[in-house]
């Protein structure tokens, strides 16, 4: 019997490797192992959009995730956040872009670890007073008591530095009262306070759930940019926006309302695994729709602008996910 030619035998082992290779693609989705254990989510206050958000997104991690246990875990929002996450003590968590900045500016305990997995939707700026009052700017907080929010929140790091650009001390010229908006409305409503700031997705229903039983209006924030900015980065992630009248149609606002608005940011760590995080990713982008039914601020959560985390850089996970649906 004739030996086989080297050229023959060359050919017959590239043709077994591709059957092989094409064997095993066919295989591993059966036999690679998902992701499993326990996922400590870190969101905001209860009454906020941080939190509603992360409750919708739970339900759809345990359809996506069926062997992760997602643990939430309510906050008082951005810097408090923050500080989990780079502790380990949550292993995802929301955070405005400024927050994150800041974070890293002022080298805090795991800064260099953080990662950036989406760019989400963006937060609007809200100076709320009822009806009847004569604030009509930022500037016309002078001796009044307005809630900043509370210590550890991205709300308090908004309110003070809107303060500042309207040429207000938040220690001396206006007095400041440290709660968050689980309590400012009804604060508001029973006049204990003047005023309060909140950062936070349209509509708010903490915001709508008021307007809907007591006359408010919101005040315009726009006019403060230029001097917010001037202080550089991290302000620069602050845009004008405008806020819908629809948004709280309840309100006593005849006209859209013009404020500032910054992104939010979906945030881990260098430290979670890439497979988790890239179906994390996943999660979010085709749960969007779903869960902007009743979070309407979800309903901005983009692809196209997903990757873009700066300040952090993305996560390993992230960046498999986003290349795995590039066009």
């Amino acid at each position: 019997m004739p030996r086989p030619s080297r050229r023959n035998a060359l050919r017959g082992l590239v043709a077994g490797l591709v059957v092989l290779g094409l064997l095993a693609w066919w295989l591993w989705p059966f036999g690679k192992t998902e992701p499993h254990g326990e996922l400590a989510f870190s969101t905001g206050a209860r009454t906020g959009v941080y939190h509603r958000y992360g409750e919708l997104l739970e339900e759809a991690l345990a359809r996506d995730l069926p062997g992760v246990d997602v643990r939430l875990l309510p906050s008082a929002g951005s810097q408090e956040n923050l500080e989990r996450v780079a502790s380990g003590e949550a292993d995802f968590t929301v955070a405005t872009a400024d927050a994150v900045a800041k974070y890293r500016r002022d080298g805090k305990p795991g800064a260099d670890r953080l990662r950036g997995v989406a760019r989400l939707y963006d937060d609007y700026v809200q100076l709320v007073v009822p009806a009847g009052s004569r604030v009509q700017s930022a500037r016309d907080l002078r001796g009044l008591k307005v809630a900043v929010g509370q210590s550890g929140s991205g709300v308090r790091l908004v309110a003070e530095r809107l303060l500042a650009a309207a040429k207000l001390d938040p220690q001396r010229d206006v007095t400041a009262v440290s709660i968050g908006i689980d309590t400012m409305p009804a604060e508001l409503e029973a006049g204990r306070i003047d005023a309060f700031f909140w950062s936070g997705g349209l509509p708010t229903n903490a915001v709508r759930e008021l307007s809907d039983r007591f006359e408010i209006r919101l005040v315009p924030l726009g006019d403060l940019l230029p001097e917010l900015q001037s202080g550089g980065s991290p302000a620069r992630y602050y845009r004008v926006a405008v806020m819908p009248q629809d948004a709280y149609p309840r309100a006593r606002n005849t006209s859209a309302v013009t404020t500032l608005a910054l992104p939010n940011l979906l945030v881990t760590t260098e430290r979670t695994g890439p497979a988790l995080t890239e179906q994390f990713t996943r999660t979010v982008i085709l749960s969007r729709d779903r869960i902007g039914q009743e979070v309407h601020a979800a309903q901005r959560v983009d692809l196209r602008t997903a990757i873009y985390t700066d300040p952090l850089d993305l996560h390993e996970g992230a960046r498999r996910y986003y290349r795995s649906v590039k066009p």
